[in-house]
């Protein structure tokens, strides 16, 4: 359904055409000549209007004029003319009219004008909210980078779930940008005006998750001397981001899964239920299939907060985002007068693997920014490994005291595998901290759940 306005000095002509188009589906206004025709074309929105040229205060071209300069979204005009005024009509359409009829005219061909005309309208209108939608998101998402066919196909996701409820599983290795595709997700919701809360799975001991999620009331346990509100409940009307949540602790999954269906949940050492109106997304860097396979991670729970998947990819996979991402973020470590890239550096940074993604290629440029002189940064500001670095795989190779003959044996030394450098650091962090995981990651500088995850890789989870 289209609306339209006849505009038509004859009154009789303007009553057939308004029942008619009204019996074919449209919502029809009328209007005897063009000042009144404008009265109501500023106070309304209409997809096509129907005008007569010759008519008394305010004739067909004018008005078509008027609308064509003072709306911001002009509605598509058809003009109605006798045969005497051809050539006005002809000009008319110069000025922007769709088309014209002229008189008398038969209605089955009027009706299929005004659809033509009205799906003109309508692809004009779809256009310009695309083009806003977009500008929007630009606006929303200075932070991501999508050069890349990858991260475009993403934020086009985002884009998509964004304005729904659906709970969101977000993918990717560590260091990707998960958090901040789900802030983009939230922002570009209608939930945008209301908390944004998130929480690193991995980060808190099991014992504390619990509360930090759904609260406890005083005396739940030792050393609750009052009420705690949890993020559920400070998230209420907005989005709860669960970071690393495949981390979560098998017991407290039963819980999640039942206050996502029932909307509800118990505060620790409570008997009030509290409901919440709150959207999840959530995101983990290890593979579903297998968590699900080894017991660690309920199917069912995987069922709930993957309705929605946006994989992210790694950063090798998007090379074409190495470069707009490492200016974007010299710009935001070191402002209006950051120093630039040279070719060489440049080079450098294409051809390194990046295994801890974009989080490693902030650390590099951080460095660099510090060592760069005369506003350059050249091969030799970066880490050595991204600098000078060599294809070959490494190769373990055991360890020989070298006969030393009295002589230097500096050039003799054999390289260790740096795989086994950095499993016995985080040996030796371990052993330093009694094997606490929290203090461990704290003492090597890195986050909980990329210790977590070099603990699997070098089978050190258990002591």
């Amino acid at each position: 359904m289209s609306k339209l306005l006849v505009v038509d000095d004859e009154k009789n002509l303007r009553l057939v055409v308004q029942k008619e188009m009204t019996r074919q589906g449209h919502e029809v206004e009328v209007a005897e000549d063009g000042e009144s025709a404008w009265t109501l074309i500023e106070e309304e929105d209409f997809d096509v209007v129907l005008c007569d040229i010759n008519m008394p205060h305010l004739d067909g071209v004018s008005l078509l004029r008027r609308t064509r300069e003072l709306c911001q979204y002009p509605p598509e005009v058809i003009m109605l003319t006798g045969q005497a005024t051809v050539e006005t009509a002809i000009e008319a359409m110069k000025l922007g009219a769709y088309d014209y009829l002229t008189k008398p005219y038969r209605i089955a061909e009027l009706g299929a004008l005004v659809e033509a005309a009205a799906e003109k309208q309508q692809l004009k209108l779809d256009n310009q909210r695309l083009r806003a939608q977009i500008a929007r998101s630009n606006r929303l998402l200075p932070e991501i980078v999508a050069d890349s066919p990858q991260m475009k196909e993403s934020l086009r996701l985002v884009q998509r779930v964004a304005p729904s409820d659906t709970s969101v599983l977000i993918t990717g290795e560590s260091g990707v940008g998960k958090e901040l595709i789900a802030q983009a997700i939230h922002r570009l919701s209608d939930r945008a005006d209301k908390p944004f809360i998130d929480l690193n799975c991995a980060a808190l001991q099991d014992t504390l998750l619990e509360s930090e999620l759904f609260g406890h009331e005083a005396g739940a346990f030792s050393g609750a001397r009052s009420r705690k509100l949890g993020l559920f409940e400070i998230a209420d009307g907005g989005t709860l981001f669960l970071d690393e949540i495949m981390e979560m602790p098998m017991p407290l999954q039963s819980k999640l899964l039942r206050a996502l269906e029932t909307r509800s949940f118990f505060r620790v050492g409570g008997v009030k239920k509290v409901s919440v109106n709150v959207r999840l997304l959530a995101a983990t860097n290890r593979d579903k299939g297998d968590a699900i396979a080894d017991g660690s991670f309920r199917a069912d729970l995987m069922y709930r907060i993957n309705s929605f998947e946006i994989n992210i990819a790694p950063l090798r996979e998007r090379r074409e985002d190495i470069e707009p991402l490492s200016r974007y973020l010299l710009g935001k470590l070191a402002g209006p007068n950051a120093p630039r890239l040279s070719d060489a550096a440049v080079d450098a940074l294409h051809s390194f693997d990046w295994s801890g993604n974009v989080r490693q290629l902030r650390n590099c440029l951080e460095r660099a920014v510090l060592l760069a002189d005369n506003g350059v940064i050249t091969p030799r500001e970066l880490p050595p490994e991204i600098a000078f670095r060599d294809s070959r795989p490494a190769v373990s190779v055991s360890y020989q005291p070298p006969r030393t003959n009295g002589a230097s044996t500096f050039q003799n030394a054999v390289p260790t595998n740096l795989r086994d450098v950095e499993r016995q650091q985080i040996i030796g962090a371990l052993e330093k901290t009694g094997w606490h995981r929290g203090k461990t990651a704290e003492l090597l500088g890195i986050s909980p759940s990329t210790l977590y995850r070099r603990l699997r890789e070098y089978g050190l989870e258990s002591r």
